[in-house]
């Protein structure tokens, strides 16, 4: 601290040399344009307009709690239960103890060996919350500087392209090969990392690797995940963040991070981050709950930041226990077999068509409409996204708006029941067929 001032002078916080750095970026900087996820659904009402007994779909939004049942009640229950019994008063900006033992003892079950345990563990207010305070320390803890790049695949998620950009950092997109979906590569982690030092010498503070990804669906699998992270470290990234909100939604089973921690030296486990929660597996959307799990280091730095910031709400948290007391596979038995099996009805029908598309796992397809764009002349999806939830009432989200590599692709979430995933699919047909 400053040395104390007389009663006449301003005084400081922190000592001169330790002021923020004067930056004139804010200026310059593009305005963030809103998401286009909560518009979509809007375009569905001039079909229901004009058609108002007809049937509509909406296979834009991966919500469960909007398309499939969402949270048990008698889970919902449960967790007040808790809450009641937890009472109101303010809890720690890291959540809760109660919350971070659930989280490593009975959801993660984490292997001692790992050397990670609740203190590894940051309780947020949603996966936004989590991955702005994963940015953030990218940068803090990372290159020690604003402006620096966060590297995602070539067709992210829209909150991925934007959402570092609101904190100073600036997002790449990684070169990747339509015909793979965009994968990641560590040929293509180093070329970014190459790309950023001719930008100024800026360097890459982040990777995000998602699997299932968002859009696409695409999976990496474990060993294509370790070898991105050591590619990154060996190419000077500072940290990996690890999405895995998808990973219980899946014909497989699900990530096991004791074994990918275990496969990582404790010095590369130190520069992992990783994201889950209860968004997509439990249809807990509108919970806002998800958690980091993270070096002791990195954790402690969120949570002294969040200290004056977003403290976790315990109500979230609740929910969170309640589901992995009764264990999370059968807290999610109305999600997640529905979605499986919709999955397999969408694979199916595409191949069927003859239409290109990934279906990974989680809860989208990408599927490529270039062919009748072309046909109709329209510029790219966003054209035929309007087209498709006002003339034939299937809500979709265009490709374009992740990214213009994704111009000639929709995404189709199919986190419907498998009936419903059929027909939509067979109106998406219709509605080309007809264009």
């Amino acid at each position: 601290m400053p040395r104390c001032a007389p009663d006449s002078d301003p005084d400081l916080v922190v000592l001169q040399g330790e002021l923020a750095g004067l930056d004139g970026t804010p200026g310059a900087m593009r305005v963030i344009p809103g998401s286009r996820m909560f518009e979509i659904r809007d375009a569905l009402a001039i079909y229901k307009k004009a058609v108002p007994d007809g049937e509509v779909f909406d296979a834009s939004q991966g919500d469960g709690g909007a398309s499939l049942p969402g949270v048990p009640g008698d889970l919902l229950e449960a967790a007040h239960e808790l809450v009641k019994a937890h009472g109101s008063a303010y809890d720690q900006p890291f959540g809760t103890e109660l919350f971070r033992r659930a989280v490593v003892e009975e959801y993660w079950r984490l292997d001692a060996a790992t050397g990670w345990g609740p203190a590894n563990v940051l309780a947020c207010q949603g996966g936004r919350d989590a991955l702005l305070k994963a940015y953030d320390a990218m940068q803090f803890l990372g290159t020690g500087r604003r402006g620096d790049f966060v590297v995602t695949p070539r067709v992210p998620w829209i909150s991925y392209a934007w959402g570092p950009y609101a904190v100073g950092a600036n997002v790449m997109l990684a070169p990747g090969a339509e015909a793979d979906g965009w994968a990641l590569t560590p040929e293509a982690v180093r070329a970014c990392v190459r790309r950023a030092a001719e930008l100024g010498g800026r360097r890459v503070a982040g990777l995000i690797v998602t699997s299932p990804d968002n859009p696409t669906g695409a999976v990496l699998p474990e060993e294509r995940q370790l070898e991105l992270a050591r590619a990154a470290f060996a190419a000077g990234v500072p940290f990996v963040l690890f999405d895995w909100i998808y990973h219980w939604v899946t014909d497989g089973r699900p990530t096991d991070l004791s074994r990918f921690l275990l496969a990582l030296s404790p010095a590369e486990r130190e520069r992992c981050i990783f994201l889950d929660g209860l968004t997509k597996s439990l249809g807990a959307s509108n919970v806002r709950n998800a958690h980091l799990v993270a070096g002791a280091a990195v954790v402690k730095f969120m949570q002294n930041r969040a200290s004056h910031g977003v403290i976790p709400s315990f109500h979230s948290q609740a929910v969170a226990v309640a589901a992995y007391r009764r264990g999370y596979a059968r807290a999610c038995a109305g999600i997640i077999p529905p979605t499986n099996a919709s999955r397999a009805v969408l694979r199916a029908f595409l191949a069927g068509k003859g239409v290109r598309h990934v279906v990974g796992q989680g809860y989208y397809a990408f599927v490529d409409v270039g062919p009748w764009l072309d046909r109709t002349g329209m510029a790219d999806s966003a054209e035929l996204g309007s087209v498709l939830a006002e003339r034939f009432g299937l809500a979709v989200v265009p490709g374009v708006h992740f990214s213009q590599y994704g111009a000639r692709w929709i995404r189709f979430s199919y986190a419907l029941p498998p009936e419903r995933t059929q027909r939509a699919a067979e109106r998406l047909w219709d509605a080309l067929g007809a264009l």
